[in-house]
Parts: C-alpha cells; sequence; structure tokens
C-alpha cells in the first residue's frame, strides 16, 4: 500500500518549512520559462510540475514535450472540476500566444512526472528538457518545495495518488 510512504514523504515536507519561490529564468529565444516548481514525491509515484512559459516573440508557439531524467515519463496534463468531481486529461500541446503566456499551475494545466525514479524531497532540484513547437528545446530546473504554491504548505493526495492541485 502506498499510504505509508506517502505519509511520511508528507512529513519530511512539512518538517521542512516553507521556501522561498523559485527564481531562475530560463530563455531561449522569444521564450522565457519562470516560477519553475515541483512538490515532494516518494519513488515509483507519479509528481507534478509547474512553470509559466511567456512568449514575447510575434508567433504563437506550443510547449510540445517535457523529458525529465528522474521520471519514466512526463505528461501534460489539464485538470477541470465537473459535477463536483475533478478530472485530469493527457494534452498533446500547450498553446503559448504570440505575446502572451501558458500558466502551468496547481487546479490547471501541470506536468505529470510519471514513475517517479527516486524520491523528491525538499530542495530538491529536478532537472527537465521542454521541447516546442517552433524547435526550441529549453533545459530547465524544477525547485522542489513544500506545498501547494511555489513551495509553502503541503498539499493533500488524491484519491489516484496524486499531488492534489
Amino acid at each position: 500500500m502506498r499510504v505509508l510512504p506517502i505519509a511520511v514523504a508528507a512529513l519530511l515536507a512539512v518538517a521542512a518549512g516553507a521556501q522561498a519561490a523559485p527564481t531562475d529564468v530560463y530563455r531561449a529565444g522569444t521564450l522565457e520559462v519562470s516560477q519553475a516548481w515541483s512538490r515532494p514525491a516518494v519513488a515509483g509515484v507519479n509528481g507534478v510540475g509547474y512553470l509559466t512559459v511567456r512568449n514575447s516573440g510575434k508567433a504563437a508557439d506550443a510547449l510540445v514535450g517535457v523529458e525529465s531524467p528522474l521520471a519514466a515519463r512526463v505528461e501534460m496534463h489539464s485538470s477541470s472540476m465537473a459535477g463536483g468531481v475533478m478530472s485530469m486529461a493527457k494534452q498533446a500541446r500547450t498553446p503559448i500566444p504570440a505575446g502572451g503566456q501558458a500558466i502551468l499551475g496547481p487546479g490547471g494545466q501541470h506536468l505529470m512526472l510519471i514513475g517517479l525514479k527516486k524520491t523528491i524531497l525538499p530542495g530538491d532540484a529536478i532537472p527537465a528538457t521542454l521541447s516546442f513547437a517552433s524547435g526550441v528545446k529549453l533545459k530547465v530546473t524544477l525547485a522542489v518545495g513544500t506545498g501547494s504554491g511555489p513551495p509553502a504548505a503541503m498539499g493533500a493526495m488524491d484519491h489516484e495518488g496524486h499531488m492534489a492541485h
């Protein structure tokens, strides 16, 4: 049963206390990624990633893939609430409008780190490579915080073992 390892990770995260929000900014061409963060999770379960992508260019782009050496695979998901039930759907791409931004955050679009290869704790860093429709590839680091905002209090788990968001 996964409840015990998840509970241990939650207790460790709460004990570690709050951290400052991630401040690293990553740039390639007209794309800028900021506020890249994640929550603690134990090896073998799924983790989550959040970030903001800004596009200062005159042409739209899209996030079309993500890889991390710490996960078996990374998927883009969108969360929605219907009839009091939260559901997630895999997304093939995340549009980044010209002169606009895409926010991957709690309760909406996010990255699912499927099959974590190691336990991630507050203070850890998760390397990831973002691939865009324009051909740009951007290496970023997700700062592991302790919870529900760029790093605050530990979030709860939902019924499928995902971090609640």
